[in-house]
């Protein structure tokens, strides 16, 4: 074995080979897999292969075509089949819900370049006759570049054309322990000896959780045991075949909750587990006798699935049973791998925690090889990144989650919905007494957030909809009372770090895209990458020439930290410290807002002792070492109080018992909306540079250095760049929500990054990305919204307030 290598992959499966092969192809050949058996001895071996692009993400679709796209590339490189079979897949409807999501879902895939279509009832019975017609049908869709792939032959394929490319892979050799060297490279202890590489990374499919208790990493993933069955040799596939016939096919049908696809002249039947019959598997450590094995069959866990499919196919009946095949692969909290860099080390990626290694293991190996080689993967991958879990993701949490995310894997989905397992879990003191004021709960960051507000708790039952839905009319009421009068929202999961020492100021103005404010001000700065895209948001407050607060969002506390952990000086001339567990954060908003604090803090809240965008510190009520900021996210005159925890029930029952109505997150997306504020990981994101995000405002150039600047110059000086706009749309019985195409005369012409229906200004609201010469005011185009075309106009600046006069007030 090699003593050096510029990379080491730990892990022979479909991802590991794939990573291999994803290095060899961006020009790394200096690279290394380490097996601990031989390859796909993992879960890549009982794979069913299936290859699917059907999800609601813009990028998360372009990725899984990407797959497809390597994988046949591969194929085509081999000049031998690895058994890839584009054979399409059909999805069926019986359902509103179901009919709702795939309307809604078409106008993503067409945005994002993935092949599909909706069919009528009658177009599904001639693209699949074995399907039974039933009345409940609404419809369909056809993914005409879905199918299936042999997972060994994949594999194979792709270890083979690394080797060839001069990577090495080692069989049998399985690695024991990881050590970080003093010149950040890494040590591998294995049985066959010790490598040492600039980048390690992981790809251990189960054994992901022990392999990475050796870094000190606890990774929210988990073995679940997944099964399917295969029939004997059904005549009439046998006879298509004869005749040359194309495969059906790979039908899915909610009613029965399951995949059927042809094999070899039979038919697989892959159920999906409800939460209730779920087992997982290998909690804390793989078993060690249990490597290239099945786990016996488990009818009664499925036996509903295949009654129900039976009837709707009744094909699968008709013939006998070949075999089983019950196994063990990883899942994650939401369904998505655990792509990027490992939180809290340098040079080491992780390629964990896959729901289907096959499907992703093309684009994972080639984003991460992309990102070790060129620093940079490529495209946002945030939905992957492991730092999208806290450390609020314990293992217990992580295993009712699992259970909850792929026992309901088959439901249809609205974007947004929340699910009631492993919650509440962490709270603010409020919580009880916001509870009581009937609040809907959604979570951010392992927290209970409000979602909205019921007149009662008896009425607070979580409601998700594509369309209109009762509780909107509580929502309408918290925005007009916050933008008439005032309103409250408890905000407490927002990330909050402290930046002080003598180097503060100079590093964060080697990181921001915007001047650092004076002393008592505060300003909105972007931290961009190399490539002038933007990685972060902060909120900063300056209240010392070396002393900052700074505040981001609550979802990726995480990965801020991580971030700026990487980049700190090394001479100890900056200390930074996360108090987000420690400050609570309640936000008063509205045009009364002064006059109901004001009698309750010593601070001079007028305009002149307290200006738009100042911070002070000081008391309010009871509370001592309050910070009051002087912003809103609704676009207001409002101040946010960030105070000791311990005091988060007090301030919240003074301001009941001022009269103040509490709002939700409905309301506050409403209200940002409403001023075209942007979102982070929809306007402010990893591939956008802010001045496609009409940002401009936040960047300054001249007469300093920072990260990605540039990038920026030149983007500025090619000035061929895509454009933020604000759209205003009629609003339906559904609405636009993000990553829907943009049309002008038929043709696609960009993408809506959020949005929504505007409650104060009853029509819809969206901000789109879309050429320059399509971003003047009044600009007609059309947004694809629920598989219908409509009318868009873009606004100038925002819907409400385009100067901020109430902000200012």
């Amino acid at each position: 074995m090699k003593s050096h290598a510029k990379v080491v992959v730990v892990g022979g499966g479909c991802v590991g080979a794939s990573i291999l092969y994803g290095l060899t192809e961006h020009g790394c050949t200096d690279a290394v897999m380490l097996e601990r058996t031989t390859l796909t001895s993992g879960s890549t071996w009982h794979a069913a292969g299936l290859l699917v692009t059907f999800v609601r993400s813009h990028n998360v679709s372009k990725m899984t075509m990407e797959t497809i796209r390597i994988y046949t590339e591969v194929e085509e490189k081999m000049g031998t089949s690895v058994g890839l079979r584009k054979v399409g897949q059909l999805r069926v409807a019986n359902t509103e819900k179901r009919w709702d999501e795939f309307q809604s879902y078409i106008s993503i895939a067409e945005a994002a370049g993935v092949p599909c279509r909706l069919l009528t009832p009658e177009e599904i019975a001639e693209v699949h006759p074995l399907l039974n017609q039933s009345p409940d049908i609404r419809g369909g869709i056809l993914h005409t570049e879905d199918g299936y792939v042999n997972p060994a032959d994949i594999t194979m394929a792709l270890a083979k054309l690394a080797r060839d490319a001069g990577a090495k892979v080692y069989q049998n050799t399985e690695a024991q322990a990881y050590e970080k060297l003093d010149n950040g490279h890494w040590k591998v202890t294995t049985n066959q000896g010790e490598i040492t590489c600039e980048h390690l990374i992981f790809a251990t499919g189960n054994y992901a959780r022990e392999n990475a208790r050796r870094v000190g990493l606890d990774l929210p993933c988990i073995p679940i045991v997944h099964q399917y069955w295969t029939t004997e040799t059904v005549p009439l596939l046998k006879e298509r075949r004869a005749e040359g016939l194309p495969e059906f096919p790979i039908l899915r049908d909610e009613d029965y909750g399951a995949y059927l696809r042809e094999d070899v002249g039979g038919i697989q039947f892959g159920p999906y587990e409800f939460t209730k019959d779920l087992k997982l598997f290998a909690e804390d450590r793989v078993p060690p006798d249990f490597g290239a094995d099945l786990l016996p069959e488990d009818f009664d866990a499925v036996e509903t699935q295949w009654e129900r499919a039976i009837e709707r196919v009744p094909t699968l009946g008709e013939v006998g049973i070949k075999a089983n095949t019950r196994g063990p692969f990883q899942m994650t909290p939401d369904e998505l791998p655990l792509a990027g860099p490992a939180p809290g080390h340098q040079n080491l990626w992780l390629a964990e925690g896959m729901p289907g290694g096959i499907l992703w293991g093309g684009t994972v190996g080639n984003r991460l090889a992309k990102w070790i080689v060129d620093g940079d993967p490529g495209m946002d991958m945030s939905e992957l990144d492991p730092r999208r879990f806290s450390d609020y993701a314990s293992k217990r949490w992580t295993m009712d989650k699992v259970r909850e995310t792929w026992g309901t894997h088959m439901d249809a989905h609205i974007p947004g919905e929340d699910f009631p397992d492993a919650r509440p879990m962490k709270t603010m003191g409020s919580y009880d007494l916001l509870t009581a004021h009937g609040a809907v709960w959604t979570s951010f960051n392992g927290y209970e957030f409000p979602r909205w507000f019921a007149k009662s708790p008896a009425e607070a039952i979580p409601e998700h909809s594509f369309r209109r839905t009762n509780h909107m009319e509580r929502v309408q009421e918290e925005v007009r009372t916050t933008r008439e009068e005032a309103g409250f929202i408890e905000m407490s999961p927002m990330t909050k770090f402290t930046v002080r020492g003598p180097g503060a100021a100079a590093w964060l103005d080697s990181l921001m895209a915007n001047k650092l404010p004076k002393v008592g001000r505060m300003t909105l700065s972007l931290m961009l990458n190399d490539k002038g895209g933007m990685d972060a948001e902060y909120t900063i407050v300056r209240y010392a020439e070396d002393d900052f607060y700074l505040i981001s969002t609550p979802n990726w506390r995480a990965y801020n930290w991580d971030q700026l952990q990487r980049l700190l000086p090394t001479d100890g001339s900056v200390i930074m410290e996360d108090i987000s567990e420690q400050l609570g954060v309640i936000a008063l908003a509205g045009p009364k807002a002064r006059e109901i604090l004001q009698p309750l803090t010593d601070n001079d809240l007028s305009n002149a002792a307290f200006p738009w965008l100042s911070a002070q510190m000081g008391e309010v009520g009871y509370a001592k070492g309050v910070h009051l900021l002087r912003v809103s996210y609704t676009g207001e005159l409002g101040w946010e109080l960030h105070h000791p925890v311990g005091y988060n029930r007090h301030l919240v029952d003074l301001l009941l018992k001022a009269g103040v109505k509490p709002f939700g997150l409905e309301a506050l997306e409403s209200m940002r909306l409403e001023k075209s504020y942007r979102a982070i990981n929809r306007e402010i994101c990893k591939d956008l540079t802010p001045y496609e995000a009409s940002l401009d405002r936040f960047v300054v150039t001249e007469g300093r250095d920072f990260i990605g600047k540039a990038a920026l110059v030149k983007q500025k000086q090619q000035n061929t760049y895509s454009q933020l706009v604000t759209l205003k749309l009629p609003f339906c019985d559904t609405s636009v929500m993000f990553d829907e195409g943009v049309y002008a005369d038929g043709e696609l012409i960009g993408r809506v990054t959020s949005g929504g229906f505007s409650y104060y200004c009853n029509h819809d609201i969206a901000m789109a990305l879309v050429p320059q010469d399509k971003a003047a005011p009044g600009t007609k185009m059309q947004v694809l919204v629920h598989n219908e075309m409509r009318d868009a106009e873009v606004i100038d600046v925002c819907a409400i307030d385009p100067t901020s006069a109430r902000a200012r007030a």
